[in-house]
């Protein structure tokens, strides 16, 4: 098996047995769990995606929710970063097939340093979610008592940083009672950013602390995030200042800046809102849709074309504008093969959803653009719904089971698993011109 494979087959095999975990009558107060809707919650939370068919909160018990708490954080993390970890502690030797399969699932460039860049990736995020149980935990063991407070602190930061947007809240609201408080939102987005903007990025800022000294990865990732929330926010609070279903039934100005900029953030692949989805205007609707297509960034817990991606093909086309042969991007040439392979997962995206829509238009009888908003939503792993999950039907669960499985792995990936026999050609051909435009 290819690295592609192991790769698609660890999370297929880890989310059977979420599957049959999640059936047992153990994990639901009342009844237990059909085999489809398990796949599907199973499903959702390995692939950090948070689209739920019954409420996380109120369907399931302790051991249910702790049984989706530890899926979203192997998910997260990736199923081969989370496997090294238990084989250093059990000390198990990383033999070079693991190397291969951590290259494939981190998507670096070399098999250097991959196990210490693992071990690191586990400190980080353990790190990081900690901090996050703390500060949630000041909020959350007041109102709801030590045992149940801790826990929601703990389940919350995992599926923040995780960008799963999971939520086991009280009335299926989300974070909805949650759009004044600062600390709780704050703590929550925070979480959700840091998990997207991925770890290269995060270790990288850690150990070169200056700007300048960081990679053009980096660099670039962190220009377009930047670019893309304070874009975001400006045009949600633009287009929802005045709505009274949504930031314009927050009465302090404080407040809806907030609500805008968790807003802006949260299709970035984390899934949480602040103000009812379903009840934002059409144009804010579709906004996001665009957003959670671009989503995080390469070798981050999240999903979308990514950030690094939207970036390279935009200074591309700048580049095409100004009449320029080679893309360079801070100083930096782009070798041909990034922008190809860029070229080709957006290409990829946008046909897949384009089939998924077409499939699900046929299954369902929900509206057009409910249907685009889930598949979309299912493929970049984001999580937002405008509430027909729970009423698509058998065929309709399976096709967002399917597309949520491909957001993950990846589109390339996927593609690898069934044609890693090709071969690159040796043959160079004449060249002609063809018109384009």
């Amino acid at each position: 098996m290819v690295p592609a494979q192991v790769l698609a087959g660890g999370f297929a095999v880890i989310i059977l047995i979420g599957t049959f975990l999640l059936m047992l009558p153990l994990a639901a107060r009342e009844g237990s769990l059909s085999f489809l809707n398990a796949l599907f919650t199973a499903t959702s939370a390995v692939c950090v995606t948070g689209l739920v068919v019954v409420d996380t909160a109120t369907f399931f018990t302790s051991f249910g929710q702790t049984v989706i708490l530890i899926l979203i954080q192997i998910g997260g993390l990736g199923f081969m970063t989370m496997a090294t970890g238990i084989f250093l502690f059990l000390g198990r030797r990383i033999t070079l097939r693991d190397r291969l399969v951590m290259q494939e699932s981190l998507n670096q460039f070399s098999l250097a340093g991959l196990v210490g860049l693992s071990k690191t990736i586990l400190k980080l995020a353990f790190s990081i979610e900690g901090v996050g149980v703390l500060l949630l935990s000041w909020c959350f063991i007041p109102q709801f008592g030590f045992s149940e407070g801790l826990f929601k602190s703990v389940f919350h930061a995992v599926s923040a940083f995780a960008n799963a947007g999971f939520d086991i809240m009280p009335n299926a609201d989300s974070l909805n009672a949650y759009a004044s408080d600062y600390l709780v939102s704050g703590t929550i987005m925070l979480l959700y950013i840091l998990g997207g903007v991925g770890f290269v990025v995060l270790l990288d800022i850690h150990q070169k602390k200056r700007f300048r000294k960081f990679s053009l990865h980096t660099k670039l990732v962190l220009i377009t995030t930047v670019f893309l929330l304070s874009g975001g926010m400006f045009f949600i609070l633009l287009l929802e200042w005045s709505n009274p279903a949504t930031l314009g039934g927050l009465q302090h100005y404080a407040a809806r800046i907030m609500a805008a900029f968790f807003t802006a953030a949260t299709p970035r692949t984390a899934g949480f809102n602040v103000v009812p989805t379903n009840m934002l205007t059409m144009s804010s609707i579709f906004f996001l849709i665009a957003l959670m297509f671009i989503g995080a960034s390469p070798a981050s817990t999240g999903g979308g074309v990514k950030t690094a991606t939207f970036g390279v093909l935009v200074w591309t086309v700048v580049s095409t504008m100004c009449g320029n042969e080679e893309v360079v991007l801070l100083g930096r040439r782009l070798p041909g093969v990034i922008l190809k392979k860029s070229l080709a997962i957006v290409l990829l995206f946008a046909l897949l959803i384009f089939i998924f829509t077409l499939l699900l238009t046929i299954t369902e009888t929900a509206s057009f653009l409910e249907i685009f908003f889930e598949t979309v939503s299912a493929f970049a792993t984001v999580g937002l719904s405008l509430g027909i999950t729970a009423e698509l039907s058998s065929l309709g669960r399976i096709l967002i089971i399917i597309a949520m499985f491909i957001g993950r792995i990846g589109p390339l990936t996927m593609v690898l698993v069934f044609v890693h026999r090709l071969q690159k050609t040796m043959v160079r051909y004449p060249e002609e011109n063809i018109l384009i435009g």
